[in-house]
Parts: structure tokens; C-alpha cells; sequence
């Protein structure tokens, strides 16, 4: 008899947490490593919560797949790791105890950049070592993204009719990341081949009951349940959860109500909480029925753009447009800043932009100058991925939103190595790609973890792009990804030759999505030596350099800069109509000169 016969007549408990058993003892290398290097503390785990009243034991192979292993170098013990922990969980159990392989999630919100194929390989090479190595079902949990879930369904399909547990982590109370609500993808997850369908880890019991009470009983599946043991606390670098078994048994008889069959525990579960869910099973029977209030659509409202500030992409479509980069300030003093801005929307912007933090020193919150400026000129708000985690990403936009500030650049950011604070942390929860994504889901009314936000942004989405590299078709590879993720627009580093400006024209005219160039005048030389070898993503030709060693005042530096500026602005006008003009040194007379100087062309072109 398989469990999934078993659970036609009874409620069934899994096992808790094997990771919080091992971080209790002090341990934080690779749980999984502990399969071959210290197999009878493994032994140990397992038969603790089988002695609690466990009946289906997880194998201790959550991260073991290669991507995971691969930051410990055991990325070729992929299969050896997998088997043993089989073997582990077998000797643990007597008769009459379910080994399920586990197999964890890998697409999360964190920066590694893994194709969809890469974590499919991944996960069908560790399914092909469990589904050999005698085990009674396998377990999927803490999936994210259900796309990456119903992949690993359809693995373990193609090979095994061995009953399959698939759970789904929530973002918020009844919603996973994306805004698919749990009904819907349980439905999915049964129509692909899932057994026992439901959620694990990220809430506790009170949430994932409240996300239950709006789904009905599958069709053919059983429900599962496996909460954490509570909402963590962190104290001195560690995270503690709360012991709480007796407010896990009353939450168990509430499972059951809703229609659950399989009980267990994620982070934070210890055997107590195990015990408890055991005692709900000894005295309950499976539901049959359950009545589910049909709810009802909720509608997003859209805020649309006023006709004034038709997006950017748009305006570079239509005819010459042109970006000024004004750095906010590092001194508490606004006022040069305030003037600079008022004195380029004169000249004929049609949008100032203002960097987040660059070169990772720390300046006037670009936020609070755009909102002060947004009255007189349009602002573009760089949002890098470096200082704020998913929960301060989230709030800035929503802040943004809230101003009526709807033009972004996203942007990965320096690394804090290089500013005024190397020691600082730099965050990097996501990548400038997934920001972009996110970007995009709050405008279709979702918060980053799928909860609905009762209306939708309206950001019009700009990506940088480097065409300052050795291999041109690799940056535009990456351009090509952006905008996949959700790009409108595209802003360059500085380019500082006439032929690299054609080459990225020629490399890029294939793509539909408007290009900015950058263009940054250089003020002497000591600046033009600064950024040809220091500062990432720039590079200027030997004859530039020259130019501006030559020149024996300041002066005639300056002038010497806009001269090289304009040369480069005569081409990039022949093939792209964004310009991107970076003013140095809150030199904004520069910047506003160059504007003008291309408002003349602009104008010249038209009489002719």
C-alpha cells in the first residue's frame, strides 16, 4: 500500500523541519554535505520525528541539485548526495514509514541569473538520482515560481507514476509571486500529474489557513499543509522561531476542516509540533465536503499618463529627444542643483534624470529632488538594485507612484567598494533584470509578492546598457533580455568615438526599442585619464586623450571637451534621435549649451 491509499481514509503527518534540527546544534555549512560526511546525525533527525508520529520522512536533499551544491564545490556529487540521504531515511524508518524524495525550488528573488533551462537540467538530474534510489514518492516544495513546479512535474511524469507532493510557497495570504492565486494553480498542479497539492514554508498556520478557506477540494488530489512554526524573530544574527505545538494542534483540527490529508511542519517545526499535528490525526478523518464562498473579481483601476508627459520611448520615436544626468547633490545644499535643473528645462530638455547614489557615495535622496523639480521639469529617477532589499525596492516605487513620479532607470548599481563606505553591505537582492520585471507587475497592479495593490502604476521603464565592451553582440544579447524583462527604453554609458556610435547603431538597429546614447563632456585631462581607466564601463581612444592633454588651461579644456561632445553628437544624431547627455561636475551651462547645440541641429534639419 502507497500513502496515496492510505490518505483515501486518514490524515496523514509529515515531517517537520531537518534544517532547524541542524541550525539548533550549530551547524550552518551545507545540510545535504552532511549525507556523507556526518550520515548518523542525519539518521538521528529522521527518527526523531518518526518517534513524534511522522509517517512520510523527507529525504535531506532540499538544495541538492547542482546550482545549489555548486557554492560548495559539490556540484558533482549531485547523485552520491541524493542516494545516500535515501539511504539514511530508510534506515531511520521501519516498516511502514513513506520515504519521499525532496527536491527544493531554485527560481527565487535573489541575483542569480539561471536559465529556465539551467534549472530544469538541474532539477531532472537530482529527480533521475532519487526516482533509482527506491523511494516512495517524491516531494516538490518551496516553489516560487509555478512555472519551474509544473517543469518538475512534468520530469518526474516522463519517468516515474510514483506519487508526487507538490507545495507552493506564498507571497501573500492566498496569492503566490506573479499574482496567481492558490486556487487557480492547485487546479494546475493536479491537471499536471500532482497527487497531494498545497503550501509550505513563508507563513505560519494562521495564514496559510485564511489562504485555504478559498479553495475547494481538488478533483482528484489531496491537500497538504506544511507551515512554519511561526513569523521568525532575529537576535544577534540568528533567526529564532517560536515553539508553539499546542497552537499547532488547534490549528491542525482547522487544516482538517479545510480539507487537508497531510500535516507537516517547515521552518522553525521541531518533533513537538510534529507530535501535535500527530494527535489531531490519531482522532480525525479525512473531510469530504467543503463549501467554498464564491468570491468575487476584484478590478484594478489604471492611471493613465496626462497628456503632457507622453512616455520617453514614445518621444524618441516621434523626433529628437534629449535626457540631462544631474548629479543630486553630496552637501546638504540644494540650490545649484534646483537652478541646474530649471535653467536645462529652459534650454529644451525633456527630462532631467537623477543618478542613485553613483559610484555608491552617498547624496541627496534623488526622490525628495524630483519631487521637488517635478513642477518645472519632467524627472527620471534612477532605482539601483544595490541599497534596498525587495521590502525598501517595493516601498521607493510605491513612494514614486505616490508622487506622480513615473519614470524610472533601473539599474544594478556600484558596489559599495568603490564609494565613500566600502565596508557598507550591498544588498543586490535582484538583478537589474528582475527589477525591471517587478517594475512591470506593479504596473499591472501586483505587489512583488502577487498581492493585489487595489490599482496600477503607470512607470515607464528605462535599462542601461554598456557598448563600451570588447564584444558588442554579448551587450546587445543582454539589451535583447531587458527588454524581454520589460524595457521601454534604453540609456548608454558615454561612448567616446565617432565609429563605436555606428558600430552600436549597426548592432542594434534591428531592435524596436529606443536608444538614448550617453554623451558626457570632459572638463581636462586629469578627468578624461580618470574615467578612461577607473571607472567601469568607459573608455576612450588615444586620440581624445591627447586632445585633452594638450590643453594648458582650464579653459580650454572645457571648451575642448564640448568641441569632442558635439563631434560625437553630430553622429549619434545621424542615427539615433535619444540623447543622453551626463552633466560633470554639476557643470550644468555644459550640458544646457550641448542641448542647445542640438536643438540647432534638430531645427536646421527641419528648414532644410
Amino acid at each position: 500500500m502507497n500513502f496515496l491509499e492510505k490518505m483515501k481514509n486518514e490524515v496523514l503527518v509529515g515531517d517537520g523541519a531537518m534544517g532547524t534540527l541542524l541550525y539548533e546544534q550549530g551547524i550552518s555549512k551545507c545540510f545535504e554535505e552532511l549525507n556523507l560526511s556526518d550520515p548518523n546525525r542525519i539518521i538521528d533527525a529522521h527518527k526523531q520525528y518518526i518517534e513524534a508520529g511522522a509517517v512520510i520522512i523527507q529525504t535531506n536533499t532540499y538544495a541538492a541539485n547542482r546550482l545549489k551544491l555548486e557554492k560548495y564545490e559539490l556540484d558533482e556529487k549531485v547523485k552520491i548526495i541524493n542516494q545516500e540521504a535515501v539511504k539514511l531515511a530508510r534506515e531511520a524508518g521501519p516498516n511502514g514509514i513513506f520515504i519521499v524524495g525532496t527536491v527544493g525550488g531554485l527560481q527565487n528573488f535573489h541575483q542569480e541569473e539561471w536559465t529556465k533551462e539551467e534549472v530544469l537540467e538541474a532539477l531532472e538530474e537530482q529527480i533521475e538520482a532519487l526516482l533509482v534510489s527506491n523511494v516512495d514518492g517524491i516531494l516538490l516544495e518551496t516553489f516560487y515560481d509555478l512555472e519551474e513546479l509544473l517543469g518538475a512535474i512534468n520530469i518526474v511524469r516522463k519517468q516515474s507514476e510514483l506519487p508526487i507532493i507538490a507545495n507552493v510557497s506564498l507571497g501573500e495570504i492566498g496569492v503566490l509571486h506573479g499574482g496567481v492565486s492558490l486556487k487557480e494553480a492547485i487546479g494546475k498542479l493536479e491537471n499536471a500529474g500532482a497527487d497531494v497539492v498545497g503550501i509550505n514554508c513563508r507563513m505560519g498556520p494562521s495564514h496559510m489557513l485564511r489562504s485555504l478557506e478559498d479553495v475547494p477540494l481538488p478533483k482528484r488530489a489531496y491537500l497538504s499543509v506544511y507551515p512554519n512554526a511561526s513569523l521568525p524573530e532575529y537576535q544577534d544574527g540568528r533567526l529564532f522561531y517560536h515553539s508553539n505545538p499546542e497552537y499547532f494542534e488547534s490549528m491542525g483540527e482547522q487544516f482538517v476542516n479545510q480539507g487537508v490529508r497531510l500535516l507537516g511542519g517547515c521552518c522553525g517545526t521541531t518533533p513537538e509540533h510534529i507530535r501535535a499535528f500527530s494527535h489531531v490525526a490519531e482522532r480525525r478523518t479525512p473531510v469530504e465536503e467543503k463549501w467554498v464562498t464564491p468570491s468575487l473579481k476584484k478590478v484594478t483601476k489604471k492611471i493613465e499618463f496626462p497628456r503632457s508627459l507622453e512616455p520617453l520611448s514614445d518621444i524618441a520615436k516621434k523626433r529628437r529627444s534629449v535626457i540631462v544626468e544631474l548629479d543630486p547633490p553630496k552637501k546638504l545644499s540644494t540650490d545649484k542643483f534646483i537652478k541646474g535643473a530649471k535653467v536645462l528645462k529652459e534650454a529644451g530638455v525633456d527630462a532631467v534624470t537623477l543618478a542613485d547614489n553613483s559610484l555608491a557615495s552617498p547624496r541627496i535622496d534623488n526622490m525628495a529632488l524630483a519631487a521637488q523639480i517635478k513642477e518645472d521639469v519632467r524627472p527620471l529617477v534612477h532605482v539601483t538594485c544595490r541599497d534596498r532589499n525587495l521590502i525598501g525596492l517595493q516601498s521607493h516605487l510605491m513612494g514614486l507612484h505616490a508622487l506622480g513620479i513615473n519614470d524610472v532607470l533601473a539599474v544594478t548599481g556600484d558596489p559599495t567598494k568603490v564609494g565613500d563606505f566600502p565596508g557598507a553591505t550591498s544588498v543586490y537582492d535582484v538583478t537589474s533584470f528582475q527589477l525591471i520585471s517587478l517594475m512591470k507587475q506593479l504596473n499591472e497592479g501586483i505587489s512583488f509578492s502577487g498581492k493585489d495593490l487595489g490599482q496600477k502604476a503607470n512607470f515607464s521603464i528605462a535599462a542601461a546598457c554598456n557598448p563600451n565592451v570588447r564584444h558588442m553582440d554579448k551587450a546587445v544579447q543582454r539589451m535583447e533580455k531587458k527588454i524581454e524583462s520589460g524595457a521601454d527604453f534604453f540609456m548608454t554609458q558615454p561612448m567616446y568615438s565617432e565609429e563605436q556610435i555606428e558600430a552600436f547603431y549597426h548592432e542594434t538597429k534591428h531592435l524596436d526599442t529606443p536608444v538614448y546614447v550617453g554623451i558626457m563632456p570632459l572638463t581636462s585631462s586629469r578627468n578624461a585619464e580618470f574615467l578612461h581607466n577607473e571607472v567601469p564601463g568607459i573608455k576612450l581612444t588615444d586620440s581624445i586623450r591627447s586632445s585633452m592633454a594638450s590643453c594648458e588651461t582650464k579653459e580650454s579644456a572645457q571648451l575642448e571637451g564640448i568641441k569632442i561632445a558635439k563631434s560625437l553628437i553630430d553622429t549619434a544624431t545621424q542615427y539615433f534621435n535619444g540623447i543622453y547627455l551626463i552633466t560633470p561636475f554639476l557643470r550644468y551651462e555644459i550640458t544646457a549649451e550641448l542641448t542647445a547645440y542640438i536643438e540647432q541641429k534638430s531645427t536646421a534639419k527641419l528648414t532644410h
